[in-house]
């Protein structure tokens, strides 16, 4: 690679992510081979306002930018500069994205070969605690003025590069880097090829965690390597923030995908990630209620409650539960009052169900209705029986199953298929026991739906 050109770049920006994120400062250094050919640095006006907390991090505020060039204005420079030249920043791919926006935003396709000198750093310098500029420049003596401005980061990041070339001779680790098919060019920078290597193509969940060891992100997959590197292919302002967060991942293997969503649900609740949005804010569900009022008259009602020992039903709508209740209440001719789906001292007058045989005005006796009641609740006991759901182990030789118990979810296992087990005290030992929520509900409710009974177990 003699004679080859390098582009050493760093923006400074308004902040916003990528999309929608202006530049307020670019520096490019220009490399022949090691050698500095050429150098250009200037504000540039983002026609926007710049953030409090930018200027304080960069002391680049409106007034600064107010008379500076746009955008546009600069472009031609930024090609000349970069024309046959290998795109070199550190975490390059935020520098990278943030100037392809700008060409963007003009019309224009900007594509360059990149390389990035946080990944590079990693490879070629390995055992250190951190790669961010600051703290590489201090491990390794390089000079940092002018720290998050253009100027000051570009020169850091020159003799950074620089040092680099010497400890790559051949290009070797470079060329694997800048191969068009090589994961290298598309991780995040604190993520090595082996970590994506190393996962599984199988059915589970999987962590994204951050330089502390805390859960930022959890996800469930079919296929986890899969998913996982399709993250980092995602252009969004949340995934790219995800993508640089992220130093480990961890993974468990689940066999199917039911467990794998009960246990990505249990996971969002106990470590309440960062970049999870679904699943996090607790949720109250309507319930279907039953109470016996002072003449003896079993009443049944809509509530919302935490409790699940009295409730016969959960909804995650109001309406859904009132749906229920007056299909209850048409086919066992109940009485829409004593329902609580009207709100009268009167004889009910429903405008649909029709057909209350008169315990609202004492033509039936309190017997007979509440055996009609107890009936329209029997056939709401389903959800309150214990079984278990019977799917695909993580081998060949195991199968699992999700318990519930009297309609609550109690957690899930896996038996070997050699394993004669015949009472639920037997399952309880191979039990890893979960928390019923109302998003594992919700699972459950939508796998039944899908599957019905095929692969229920009752006991």
């Amino acid at each position: 690679m003699r004679d080859q050109l390098y582009s050493v770049i760093d923006v400074e920006t308004t902040g916003k992510g990528i999309l929608g994120n202006r530049i307020t400062e670019i520096c490019i250094v220009v490399l022949k081979d090691s050698t500095i050919i050429d150098k250009f640095t200037t504000l540039v006006n983002p026609a926007q306002h710049i953030p409090p907390f930018i200027t304080g991090l960069t002391g680049i505020d409106d007034d600064m930018v107010r008379n500076a060039p746009k955008f546009h204005e600069v472009a031609n420079r930024i090609l000349e500069m970069t024309t046959g030249a290998i795109f070199v920043a550190h975490n390059v791919n935020f520098d990278y994205n943030v100037v392809r926006e700008e060409f963007k935003n003009l019309g224009h396709t900007f594509t360059r070969k990149k390389l990035c000198t946080v990944r590079l750093s990693r490879k070629l310098i390995p055992g250190l605690f951190s790669y961010s500029l600051g703290r590489l420049c201090t491990s390794l003596n390089i000079p940092l003025e002018g720290r998050h401005r253009a100027e000051g980061d570009t020169d850091a990041t020159v003799i950074l590069f620089q040092r680099i070339l010497t400890l790559d001779p051949e290009h070797l680790t470079i060329n694997t880097f800048l191969n068009a098919r090589s994961k290298e060019a598309t991780l995040p920078p604190h993520l090595n090829v082996e970590t994506i290597d190393s996962l599984p193509e199988e059915t589970g969940i999987y962590l994204f965690k951050d330089q502390k060891g805390n859960v930022i992100y959890a996800g469930k997959a079919k296929n986890i390597k899969q998913r996982v590197i399709s993250h980092f292919y995602d252009k969004k302002n949340k995934e790219y923030a995800l993508g640089q967060s992220t130093y480990t991942i961890d993974y468990e293997l689940t066999g199917n995908e039911l467990i794998a969503l009960l246990l990505e649900a249990e996971k969002i609740q106990k470590y309440y990630p960062k970049f999870n949005s679904a699943q996090k804010k607790p949720v109250v569900p309507f319930r279907i209620l039953k109470y016996t009022n002072r003449k003896g008259i079993i009443q049944l009602a809509i509530d919302r409650s935490k409790s699940i020992d009295h409730s016969l039903e959960i909804f995650y709508r109001r309406s859904d539960a009132i749906e229920q209740l007056e299909k209850l209440c048409f086919d066992y001719q109940l009485c829409p009052k004593y329902c609580n789906l009207l709100n009268t001292t009167e004889r009910c007058s429903h405008y649909r169900i029709k057909n209350c045989k008169g315990i609202c005005c004492e033509e039936e006796s309190v017997a007979l209705y509440n055996m009609r009641v107890q009936k329209a609740l029997t056939s709401l006991t389903k959800e309150k029986e214990t079984y278990f759901i019977k799917e695909k182990g993580r081998t060949m030789n195991e199968h699992s199953f999700i318990m519930i118990q009297d309609g609550i979810y109690k957690g899930f296992g896996y038996i070997d298929h050699s394993e004669q087990l015949s009472t639920l005290e037997d399952f309880y030992s191979f039990l890893t026991s979960q928390k019923h929520t109302y998003h594992t509900t919700k699972i459950i409710k939508s796998y039944l739906r899908k599957h019905g009974e095929n692969n229920i177990v009752y006991f």
